[in-house]
């Protein structure tokens, strides 16, 4: 009996999401545990795995369009079984099945590349591509000969009038994703050498996925329903740096300063609970446990995956706990269970040489935590002026529930395991 696969809830605040690549076309066989489609929602881009064995019947969403939660996406079943009433009598195969998926593709390559190569990138076919041999590494292709690419991707590429066969993707399995796109240069440089007089405007557009849209729609939400404030503060770092460097040669393992703040912040938390706390209209939810929020920068926005239970967990866990997380979440391969729950968030700039920032409080959160970079400068210590490395931290909170003499308590106690941080480790 076929099975109807509907578009699934891969996070608590998802509403729709955008069928991002599919993996198998009408007609194909699935097993259970293979990968169907990869399903791109308002916190990330997944991996949506079938719960069936079958064959693919019916495709009820084309690549890169969004479809609300528990809509039809894709019907499996038996060969040459009949659908057409769990689909209310849409034709199948003339709509669903790969002739859509051609139909597609073509007329996208034609019509967004030809305008754009005879105008705007006329100095390209210059063959400054002529140097093709140049290129030691092909990009990769499927079975049919296809290079693996992502829809954003291409629909760059065609319009900035880059040939993608020149691309060596640095995606999964090779696959062209848009840092290979924005980082391509042409093997031959002499010909950007001398600067050329720009004799048309230029300008291109990308549609708004489902994660900016969503990053948009909640940020905006927190910053006009919290009554946000900010609370400054800066540490002195010395102790820290001496600290962090002394556990790495002890323990052999290289946390970082990250994974110190995250274990501060957690112990600060599970003492000051009004800071770990959340708004409702009828109620303040006070959380004794510490669910961290860290924020992790992908491609195509912003995702925070979760600590559980920080302040119970020693830094070699947090340290293992944070990068396998950033690693996974650039690659696309979080849980939706992973990024759901935190009570605060921190956001740390200071690797990019920010040295102060503001961030908005990821709701339903009271507060988040912005951490700014390590800089050397002139300190007074001991009534003398020397040289000492400091760091600057904002606290974002949300005034319903965190009044300023409760935030400041807070930055106090973060402040003294900052800097004294063996007392983390007592």
């Amino acid at each position: 009996m076929a099975e109807v696969i509907n578009m699934p809830r891969l996070s608590d605040t998802m509403e729709e999401g955008t069928l991002a690549k599919w993996f198998k076309k009408v007609g194909d066989d699935v097993k259970e545990g293979e990968i169907l489609a990869e399903i791109e929602t308002d916190k990330a881009t997944m991996e949506f795995e079938s719960f069936h064995d079958g064959v693919l019947l019916h495709i009820g969403i084309d690549e890169g369009s969004t479809a609300p939660v528990d809509s039809i996406i894709a019907v499996i079943g038996s060969k040459g079984e009949d659908i057409s009433s769990l689909i209310k009598g849409d034709s199948i195969p003339e709509v669903k099945e790969e002739p859509k998926v051609e139909v597609k593709e073509e007329p996208k390559v034609e019509v967004k590349e030809e305008p754009k190569v005879e105008v705007k990138e006329e100095p390209k076919v210059e063959v400054k591509e002529e140097p093709k041999p140049i290129t030691q590494d092909q990009p990769k292709s499927d079975s049919n000969g296809r290079i693996l690419i992502s829809p954003l991707a291409k629909k760059l590429a065609s319009e900035k009038g880059i040939d993608i066969t020149l691309i060596q993707g640095t995606g999964d399995n090779g696959r062209i994703i848009k840092r290979d796109i924005d980082s391509y240069k042409p093997s031959n440089y002499s010909h950007f050498t001398q600067p050329k007089p720009h004799v048309k405007e230029s300008s291109y557009e990308i549609p708004n996925n489902t994660m900016r849209k969503a990053i948009a729609k909640r940020l905006s939400d927190s910053k006009f329903s919290a009554p946000h404030y900010y609370l400054n503060i800066e540490m002195e770092m010395d102790n820290m740096i001496s600290f962090r460097q002394q556990f790495i040669n002890t323990q052999n393992i290289k946390i970082s300063f990250n994974d110190i703040i995250a274990k501060a912040v957690a112990l600060s938390l599970a003492k000051h609970p009004k800071v770990n706390s959340r708004w409702y209209d009828e109620k303040i939810l006070f959380n004794e446990h510490v669910h961290l929020g860290v924020a992790v920068a992908v491609e195509d926005g912003l995702v925070v995956p979760v600590v559980k239970f920080a302040n119970s967990k020693d830094l070699p866990e947090i340290n293992s706990e944070i990068k396998d997380f950033a690693e996974r979440a650039k690659n696309k391969k979080l849980n939706p269970s992973e990024i759901e729950g935190s009570t605060f968030t921190i956001s740390n700039l200071g690797m990019f040489g920010i040295e102060s920032f503001t961030s908005i409080i990821n709701q339903p959160n009271s507060a988040i935590l912005s951490i700014g970079a390590i800089i050397q400068k002139p300190i007074v210590k001991n009534s003398e002026i020397v040289v000492g490395n400091t760091m600057k931290l904002t606290l974002a909170c949300d005034h319903r529930t965190v009044d300023g003499a409760t935030g400041s308590l807070f930055l106090k106690t973060l402040k003294d395991y900052i800097e004294n941080p063996v007392s983390i480790l007592i």
